[in-house]
């Protein structure tokens, strides 16, 4: 079956969904909706594969360690749970043999969400994020699978001139032999361009349909190279704010990429789907 939508980036494998994460998932796939749930280190990468199992279709994992899991002081109750030693990021270093034993499940379509994120910079990690980026484009490329980059510049208030776009993709042109995505692009133009001009998809949230930072990119980004996600359990899009995220408001987030290109919303969710298909299927479109 062709789906309707796919969220490409998703987190059903988080403890925020702990309670109900078959009801989610069934409602979802009954909407014609697939969903690609990504990892972010060793534990939530295995329950990835863990859910992807389950299903003959519809629902996929993506594997890897964030860039802010490469540090020992990050710690989210959406993702990890509440309080604990246990749930508290370890500071991984990446295992490129544990990911590659749990890469070669069928259900696993790329490696990440992997890149570099200077957003709560210590200057101390950079090299660590780099470290584990390269590693885990070597796996990609060992595995044969595309990448979900995770990238985020650093914020506005801290004064920094760094960009995470231009050192992540000159360590992709260094070492990539894939292709993949850009997850939650939030980069200007000239950034996006960088990586549209090496073969990489740019994928949107929910945050497209209230905040208008996000429209130039948009309208530049040819159709074929743009993705839908939700990013879920966050960045709830319009009019859902203010419940928690799921992989089936990835619809609203193609509504508004339609919107936003002044193209048909049939025309955007065809396409958007069989670039979905091309870029962690290998569909040809």
């Amino acid at each position: 079956m062709t789906p309707d939508f796919i969220d490409i980036h998703s987190h059903t494998n988080f403890k925020a969904f702990n309670e109900d994460v078959e009801e989610v998932t069934m409602r979802t796939l009954a909407q014609k909706t697939w969903i690609i749930n990504v990892g972010t280190q060793r534990d939530t990468s295995k329950r990835a594969v863990e859910l992807a199992e389950k299903y003959k279709e519809g629902v996929y994992a993506i594997i890897g360690l964030h860039p802010i899991h490469t540090g020992a002081s990050y710690h989210d109750e959406k993702e990890l749970g509440e309080g604990g030693v246990e749930f508290t990021s370890r500071g991984e270093v990446f295992d490129k043999e544990y990911y590659c034993n749990l890469g070669k499940s069928e259900k696993v379509v790329a490696i990440g969400e992997c890149g570099l994120d200077y957003y709560r910079l210590d200057p101390e990690t950079i090299d660590k994020q780099k470290a584990a980026f390269v590693a885990q484009i070597g796996a990609a490329n060992y595995l044969n699978k595309p990448l979900m980059l995770h990238i985020r510049n650093p914020s506005k208030e801290s004064g920094s001139t760094l960009s995470a776009y231009k050192d992540a993709l000159e360590i992709l042109k260094l070492y990539a032999k894939v292709k993949g995505d850009v997850h939650f692009f939030a980069g200007n133009w000239e950034e996006a361009k960088g990586f549209l001009d090496f073969g990489f998809t740019l994928s949107f949230t929910g945050v497209i349909t209230f905040a208008r930072d996000y429209d130039e990119v948009i309208r530049n980004t040819p159709l074929e190279m743009i993705m839908s996600e939700t990013d879920s359990p966050y960045v709830t899009p319009k009019p859902h704010r203010g419940k928690r995220n799921e992989p089936l408001y990835v619809s609203e987030v193609v509504k508004k990429i339609a919107e936003i290109k002044g193209i048909p919303l049939e025309e955007v969710k065809t396409q958007l789907v069989k670039n979905a298909l091309r870029v962690f299927f290998g569909q040809p479109s």
